[in-house]
């Protein structure tokens, strides 16, 4: 067992599900009037998955603010039957998914670009090449299935294909269009060959925040968390599926401002780059509606792509 830092050992009769968590494996505890955040591996990402995690979380934390720290990591021991541990540090700030819904526009501007410049500091911390985290060390081997694939328009045929998927319900001359769309994202993406940490799951149910009230309303970010999806991706991945659902003009316009400003690009065509690579998760999620809501909404904004051959459509 390896501990980084020094704190109170867990207390495990004191877990309980943290909030908006859907994978069943996250925990809240409390030791020694201390919270820290427990996260149980069920295995199914093999024995090293919390030491890969938490070298993510050390490599972010020199990114992006609020990156919690890690306190301790113990690696899945099969033979005695003992899951893979990982226990952070529990942050302050409310969900982004409950605060945001509640801010008034210039709230919003204000974590807009608060958000704009976490997703600006992704962008630019350069990886040679993209794939998967693979080890500790965080060598970057092959993207696991279903991205281990040339081109989106494979990746959609994989898709369709899946034991289970719900793309086929979209009938042919859908999917005979949503082809189409991915390969016309691909050549988008193909543009900027560069490489970048993403975090993959960058919505507003794995942010904190903090309103800061004052004359000039402030918005601070104080956790990114659940970073198990993280990867060596494309530089719009994370920018795309932030703004995927949330299209208020205070928040959505803000965020894309400041992430092109900061990157030194055109709005226009970062929003481009961002719906293109946020396509393949749309893609997947939709493939399993029925499984949650995020799935169910990625649908209905999946046949609303299709219906119009627009990337930027909403079913509204």
């Amino acid at each position: 067992m390896d501990t980084p830092e020094s704190s109170p050992a867990p207390d495990f009769a004191s877990l309980r599900p943290l909030e908006g968590g859907w994978s069943g494996e996250t925990f809240v505890a409390e030791a020694g009037g201390e919270r820290t955040v427990v996260r149980i591996y069920a295995g199914r990402r093999g024995p090293e998955a919390p030491a890969v995690d938490a070298a993510v979380l050390a490599l972010a934390a020199g990114v992006v603010p609020g990156v919690p720290p890690v306190l301790e990591v113990r690696r899945a021991d099969p033979d005695q039957g003992l899951p893979g541990l990982l226990v952070t540090g529990f942050l302050p700030g409310e969900r982004g998914d409950l605060l945001l819904p509640r801010l008034d526009d210039a709230g919003a501007a204000a974590a807009g670009e608060a958000l704009g410049r976490v997703l600006a500091a992704l962008a630019g911390a350069a990886l040679p090449r993209g794939g998967a985290f693979v080890d500790p060390a965080l060598t970057i081997g092959p993207h696991p299935a279903p991205y281990d694939v040339d081109g989106l328009d494979e990746l959609v045929e994989v898709m369709v294909q899946a034991p289970g998927s719900r793309l086929p319900d979209l009938g042919l001359p859908a999917l005979d269009t949503l082809a189409g769309l991915a390969r016309e994202a691909q050549d988008l993406l193909d543009e900027v060959p560069q490489h970048c940490l993403v975090h993959s799951d960058l919505n507003p149910k794995n942010l904190l925040l903090r309103r800061h009230e004052g004359a000039e309303p402030r918005v601070e970010v104080t956790g990114v968390l659940d970073w198990e999806f993280a990867h060596a991706g494309h530089p719009f991945t994370d920018l795309g599926n932030l703004l995927r659902f949330d299209r208020r003009p205070a928040f959505h316009d803000v965020v894309l401002a400041t992430y092109a400003d900061l990157r030194g690009l055109d709005a226009r065509r970062a929003l481009d780059l961002a719906r293109a690579a946020d396509l393949p998760a749309l893609v997947e999620l939709a493939s399993r509606a029925g499984a949650n809501p995020v799935c169910d909404r990625a649908a209905v904004r999946l046949r609303a792509i299709i219906a119009s051959g627009d990337l930027h459509a909403t079913e509204d």
